[in-house]
């Protein structure tokens, strides 16, 4: 399980339990928490989550106005720690062009706000690690999101 904050006390109070083996945050928890959507904060971020015993994995959003921007991000955030971040991807078209050229350098990736299965097959076929579907949100629009 993954715990979705950027909220260090939250961190705090739930890390230690060891019920979660990884931390997973994106633009919006990142805001919600008061944290700068930076590479350098970011990865001061990444080193603070890893810290704790049963953290193996610190799982980060990547940003950009284009693909080449997305990778560019990517792979200044996996820099950090290759074996232990993944970069979380939007499904879209940029965003699967840049995780496409994410996998190609080895970096590990996440596709997220995936709302469609053929998202799940894109995913797949370009290498991805992880797939993250938004069921809570395809449930409050109406669709079966399981």
């Amino acid at each position: 399980m993954f715990l979705d904050s950027a909220d260090e006390e939250t961190w705090n109070a739930w890390l230690p339990t060891g019920m979660f083996t990884g931390v997973t945050t994106n633009p919006a928890i990142l805001e919600r928490d008061g944290v700068e959507c930076s590479v350098e904060s970011l990865s001061e971020l990444a080193r603070n989550a890893l810290e704790f015993d049963a953290v193996t994995e610190f799982q980060v959003q990547t940003w950009g106005e284009d693909s080449d921007e997305m990778w560019k991000n990517g792979i200044a955030l996996a820099k950090r720690d290759p074996d232990a971040i993944v970069v979380k991807v939007p499904a879209t078209l940029e965003g699967i062009k840049a995780a496409n050229a994410l996998v190609a350098d080895g970096v590990r990736v996440t596709i997220t706000a995936a709302y469609a299965p053929h998202q799940v097959l894109i995913a797949a076929s370009i290498g991805a690690n992880y797939v993250a579907p938004y069921l809570g949100r395809m449930n409050d629009a109406g669709r079966d999101g399981m």
